[in-house]
C-alpha cells in the first residue's frame, strides 16, 4: 500500500508506532519497522545517553527506517531531541512545543519531521516552518488525544495543510486504516494495539485488560497529570483523579524523576520553580504521572498506577505478534476498501 507517508518516510506500510514512555522501546521499534511500518521510539523517560544507547539498540536489530520523539515539555526534552539529532535519527517526532530547530536541524542531513498536534492552529503552526508531516491525536486516543474526535479533526486538519497526515485516536485494524485514508490521512498511529502485542513490554496484566476492557471502559481527565488525559479506569485511576493535583507527592516523585534522567534534584527543582507557577504546577501533575504510569505499566498494578488506553481497547481482542498485526491490518483494508467500492458502485 502506498500513500504519501509511505513515499516520504521510506516505509512499505502506513502505519506508525506511537511513541509511549515505558512501552515505545527499541525492541518494539524495531519490531514495527522489522514489519514494514514505522517504529517511534519514547525518549520522555530517558536522559541524552541513554537515549544515544536506545537509537544504536534500534540500529543493532533493523535496517529499516524508524524514529524517536521528544516532548518538548518535558525536563531533559531538548538535550533529548538534540541526542536525536546528534545520532541522525531518520525520523524525529516531536510534540508540546516548538520543533523549527528540530527541523532545521534534521533537515540539515536529510531527515524528516513529525509534529504531534491536536488542534488546527497548531498544525498550521508547525507546517509554516517546515515540517514534513502531522500525526494528528483525536479524543480517542490513549494518554493525550485532542477534545475533537478523529472522525472530525482529521480530515479537518488534512484540508487545513499541504502536508500528509497520520491519524492516531480510535484505530486498531484495517476498517480504521481504510476510514483514515477515506477522511483524507496518509496513514495511522497505534498506540493501545501494538501495546497489546507479545513483543511490548507492558506487564502481562495490562496486556489481558487492554484485551478484556471494552469501548466504555476510559476516562478523560484534566485531574490526572494537569492536562486532558485518556486512562483506564481503575481502583487506582479513581483515586488520582479524585486527589489531583498532591505537591506533597509531586516532591517525592520529582526526586525519581531526577534520578531517572541522571540530573541533580536540586538543579532541576529550581529550574522549574523559575519556571513560573502556573509550569510548576503543571510538571508537578507530570511526575506523579509518570509514577503512575510506570507501576502500571512495568509492573501490572492498577490499584497503585495508572494504566493509559485508548477507547481502541473495545476492539482489541487478542495479543499477537506486531508481524502479525500489520499484516492483518493490511489485508483487512484491502477488503474494507473493496467492498466500499462495491457499494458505492
Amino acid at each position: 500500500m502506498k500513500t504519501r507517508l509511505t513515499e516520504l518516510l521510506g516505509i512499505q506500510h502506513p502505519i506508525v508506532l506511537s511513541g509511549m514512555s515505558w512501552i515505545s522501546v527499541p525492541e518494539l521499534v524495531a519490531a514495527v519497522s522489522n514489519a514494514g511500518g514505522l517504529g517511534i521510539l519514547a525518549t520522555g523517560t530517558l536522559n541524552a545517553e541513554q537515549t544515544r544507547k536506545a537509537v544504536r539498540r534500534i540500529r543493532a536489530l533493523t535496517d529499516r527506517p524508524f524514529g524517536a520523539n521528544a516532548t518538548l515539555y518535558f525536563p531533559g526534552a531538548r538535550e533529548n531531541a538534540q541526542a536525536l539529532l546528534g545520532e541522525r535519527v531518520p525520523v524525529i517526532n516531536f510534540s508540546m512545543g516548538k520543533g523549527d530547530w528540530i527541523v532545521d536541524a534534521a533537515h540539515a542531513y536529510g531527515g524528516k519531521v513529525i509534529a504531534t498536534v491536536t488542534t488546527e492552529k497548531h498544525a498550521r503552526a508547525a507546517v509554516s516552518y517546515g515540517t514534513d508531516a502531522l500525526l494528528v491525536t483525536g479524543h480517542e486516543a490513549a494518554a493525550h488525544g485532542g477534545d475533537v474526535s478523529s472522525l472530525v479533526l482529521v480530515p479537518a486538519i488534512a484540508d487545513a495543510v499541504a502536508a500528509p497526515v497520520v491519524a492516531a485516536g480510535g484505530f486498531a485494524d484495517g476498517r480504521g486504516l481504510a476510514a483514515a485514508l477515506a477522511l483524507g490521512a496518509e496513514g495511522i498511529a497505534m498506540g493501545t494495539r501494538f501495546m497489546a502485542t507479545q513483543e511490548s513490554p507492558v506487564h502481562a496484566d495490562c496486556k489481558r485488560l487492554a484485551v478484556e476492557k471494552g469501548i466504555g471502559d476510559t476516562v478523560y481527565s484534566t485531574r490526572f497529570d494537569g492536562q486532558p488525559c485518556r486512562v483506564m479506569v481503575s481502583s487506582g485511576s479513581r483515586r488520582a483523579i479524585r486527589r489531583g493535583l498532591d505537591l506533597k507527592r509531586a516532591v517525592f516523585s520529582s526526586r525519581e524523576i531526577a534520578a531517572m534522567l541522571g540530573v541533580p534534584y536540586l538543579k532541576l527543582a529550581l529550574g522549574v520553580l523559575a519556571s513560573g507557577w502556573k509550569n510548576t504546577r503543571q510538571l508537578a501533575h507530570l511526575a506523579n504521572a509518570f509514577k503512575a504510569f510506570r507501576i502500571a505499566t512495568l509492573q501490572g498494578d492498577v490499584e497503585r498506577g495508572v494504566l493509559p488506553l485508548g477507547q481502541v481497547a473495545g476492539l482489541v481482542h487478542d495479543v499477537p505478534t506486531v508481524a502479525e498485526v500489520i499484516e492483518r491490518i493490511v489485508a483487512e483494508a484491502a477488503t474494507a476498501q473493496a467492498s466500499l467500492a462495491r457499494r458505492i458502485a
